[in-house]
């Protein structure tokens, strides 16, 4: 039983996606700038991922706050590819030549705003200057219902893709025009069927949730025309009204929309189950009948991740950093613009980040498992920290109360796991909190 209000658990559901921690708002300029050859020296780096940014869209998604540019000129991009070439020799030369990774992903953006002959020469990239061959490593491209034509789909099979996720966000044209998405179903479906076609091993579609005008009824046509293309894999996204977006700026309140998302996510949540996937947290869901990806093991708790490209987050052990973060247009181009005109040597360095001392690094393994539908591992937790996590975190009986994870903590109930954009924020550190707040949206 609840014995007190918090008001970081009870007001709205809807706070934050914590798709990364700390988040970007709280990184700040890096002085000096360390060297990443000092940075990366006594990390393990067997078991590593591959992140590549490409801030290219055809469009501006009205709910989007990516770091990304819409119809960028055909210059920019081969701009952008030569530079992205100079960044990862000299991050390839830095982490030198004993770099094993264990899965990779292409975003953005839209990394299929790319030509056919654009992807050729980002796969030749990878290859050629920071220590990985593809295929043979697990590979996620991101694309869009414009963009995921056959040219490109055949590029990205051949050199070994195994995951495409497409955001398709409503299959409903009056819906996706209600979300600043303007497309067709017509242009969706043969997106689709061309995916298929090109034989890419797992197939993500991304829904959203709460938009203007949805019903339960609109919602569930939306989710039976997923469900008719076998999806090996679904992420459900609440749509989320944030400064500097097309929808932010014309916002209005609504009392009732948690209500209505809380609701459309239930249903989702059922109908999914009925069909045969499995949860594996609030937003994402896998066929039952598909296995994890295979490849080398990697822990997004403890193993790092190597960003390249004007928009890409790395993370070691104590250190996460990237390039300066805007989100309006205006911003996000004078980023663009400063990234492009750098000599090759400023990427021997890390610009903006944030260290996270032997706290902030037991909150942020502690919160990329929470928020998994598997919970925490106690006995990995102590492996790794030396005690257990209730030690650490006292707070997450809190949870226990509210009915919202099983006795000690450590795993969500369904409650929860409907609540993670609350609790995520909520389990936030107070220096993370602060770096945040002072943060000024550009």
């Amino acid at each position: 039983m609840v014995s007190s209000v918090d008001p970081g658990l009870d007001g709205s559901p809807y706070q934050q996606y914590l798709y990364a921690y700390p988040h970007k708002t709280s990184y700040r300029p890096l002085r000096p700038r360390p060297l990443i050859a000092d940075v990366w020296r006594p990390e393990p780096r067997d078991a590593l991922f591959l992140y590549l940014h490409l801030p290219f869209c055809e469009m501006r998604c009205g709910f989007c706050n990516l770091f990304t540019r819409a119809n960028a000129p055909a210059e920019q991009v081969t701009a952008y590819l030569r530079q992205l070439r100079r960044q990862a020799e000299q991050v390839g030369e830095a982490l030198g030549g004993q770099t094993g990774y264990a899965r990779a992903a292409f975003g953005g953006g839209t990394p299929t705003y790319l030509t056919a002959d654009e992807l050729t020469e980002l796969f030749d990239i990878v290859t050629g200057t920071v220590g990985t061959r593809l295929p043979g490593v697990p590979l996620s491209v991101e694309t869009s219902p414009a963009t995921a034509t056959p040219d490109r789909l055949a590029v990205l099979a051949g050199q070994g893709t195994t995951r495409v996720s497409i955001g398709v966000q409503s299959f409903l044209d009056a819906e996706a025009r209600a979300a600043g998405r303007p497309q067709r179903r017509s242009e969706v479906e043969a997106a689709l069927a061309a995916i298929r076609d090109a034989r890419i091993p797992v197939l993500n579609i991304d829904l959203i949730y709460g938009i203007d005008g949805q019903t339960a009824g609109t919602w569930r046509e939306s989710l039976d025309a997923a469900l008719a293309w076998r999806p090996e894999e679904l992420y459900l996204y609440p749509l989320y009204v944030r400064p500097l977006t097309g929808l932010g700026r014309r916002a209005h309140a609504r009392a009732d929309w948690d209500a209505q998302r809380l609701a459309l996510y239930r249903q989702a949540v059922e109908r999914l189950g009925a069909a045969g996937y499995r949860q594996e947290s609030m937003r994402q869901f896998r066929r039952a009948d598909v296995p994890a990806p295979d490849g080398p093991d990697y822990c997004c708790q403890d193993d790092g991740m190597v960003g390249l490209g004007c928009g890409a987050r790395s993370y070691t052990t104590t250190l996460h950093y990237s390039f300066d973060y805007a989100v309006s247009v205006s911003q996000v181009r004078a980023v663009l613009d400063d990234y492009l005109a750098r000599p090759a040597d400023d990427f021997r360095y890390a610009e903006f980040g944030y260290h996270l001392d032997g706290t902030e690094q037991r909150r942020r393994w502690l919160l990329k498992s929470l928020l998994r539908a598997d919970g925490v591992d106690p006995a990995a937790y102590r492996a790794r920290f030396g005690r257990p996590p209730a030690e650490d975190f006292p707070q997450l009986g809190r949870l226990v109360d509210r009915g919202w994870a099983t006795e000690d903590g450590l795993r969500l109930t369904p409650a929860g796991l409907a609540r993670s954009d609350a609790i995520g924020p909520w389990l936030t550190s107070t220096e993370v909190r602060r770096a945040m707040a002072g943060y000024v949206p550009r």
